[in-house]
């Protein structure tokens, strides 16, 4: 038996741009290829501490895409931006504890060892927002308000 999933026309759009910003985005550096249309950046402190975990920065990237292709109605993109960040920074700790309990139970020393540092470090993320270095970010939504006031 084969299950054929029709999508609507503006949605398969949707999952098209997004597919495509994504694979223009370098996760290393945070940049986006000249193609890509302009979207908001992963504050620099971020990129920096997640600097061994490239997939993880393409992640926060695709969630500030999302800012961007679903605007809320009431509440500023800039305050949703941050939202986006914590919820997922929140994401990789519960990921992260995961991976710790995991090594715990396979008594294994070395990957304790990765799994409480990758622990520490994501808790170190979500809990140091003034390490983010956000200015790019705020600028970002300064540039692209549209009129909106984002709470700066």
């Amino acid at each position: 038996m084969r299950l054929t999933l029709t999508l609507h026309p503006r949605l398969y759009i949707y999952f098209r741009l997004i597919n495509h910003m994504a694979h223009k985005f370098d996760a290393q550096t945070g940049q986006q290829s000249m193609n890509t249309p302009n979207m908001p950046p992963v504050p620099q402190g971020l990129r920096e501490m997640l600097k061994d975990y490239p997939e993880y920065i393409e992640r926060l990237q695709s969630d500030l895409l999302r800012v961007i292709t679903k605007p809320s109605i009431s509440t500023p993109p800039f305050e949703v931006a941050i939202w986006e960040l914590e919820g997922t920074l929140e994401t990789f700790i519960s990921e992260a504890r995961g991976e710790l309990k995991a090594a715990e139970e396979s008594r294994d020393a070395p990957a304790i060892e990765r799994a409480e540092k990758k622990e520490l470090l994501m808790l170190d993320c979500r809990s140091s927002p003034s390490a983010w270095r956000m200015k790019s970010l705020m600028d970002y939504f300064d540039k692209n308000k549209s009129g909106v006031d984002h709470g700066r």
